[in-house]
């Protein structure tokens, strides 16, 4: 029953950080408004919930090998593959964190914040989520090729 929960929850992780990203990046695209940043704020709660939803499970099922030994991941190129796309999300979401946490302040002590005035940082954080889809999807074709043999020495 524990390898089933934490797949399951692995991979609603997934489905929600997916679309909480895509939302972000949706809420961001054009010219802000103090709803759109709400909103924002909101599904960038939802992505990093789900992230660490995602880690934390993945790293159960590989530490304590409820799916296959460790073994078969350290020896596995699309184990390593899939380590360095999440490693890319991960780093692409540094500044957008940043940016996002000083946005919700600036909100929190000012509630007539001019949403207008963040164009440029608010069109990057939105490219920025929209690549971090991508490089999600190529996660789920890495493990989709890993759990059928792909990458195996």
């Amino acid at each position: 029953m524990l390898r089933l929960s934490l797949a399951w929850l692995h991979l609603l992780a997934l489905g929600v950080g997916i679309a909480a990203v895509w939302s972000r990046a949706a809420s961001l695209s054009g010219k802000p408004d103090v709803n759109a940043l709400r909103r924002a704020f909101t599904a960038d709660t939802w992505w990093a919930t789900a992230a660490v939803v995602w880690i934390a499970t993945g790293l159960w099922r590989l530490l304590a090998e409820t799916e296959k030994d460790i073994g078969f991941y350290m020896s596995n190129h699309m184990f390593f593959a899939k380590m360095g796309l999440l490693l890319f999300v991960l780093i692409l979401e540094v500044w957008p964190m940043i940016t996002l946490i000083r946005w919700r302040r600036s909100l929190a002590r000012d509630p007539s914040f001019d949403a207008a005035s963040l164009g440029d940082g608010a069109s990057m954080i939105a490219m920025i989520s929209y690549v971090q889809c991508l490089l999600v999807v190529g996660m789920v074709l890495t493990a989709a090729g890993m759990s059928r043999g792909f990458g195996s020495r």
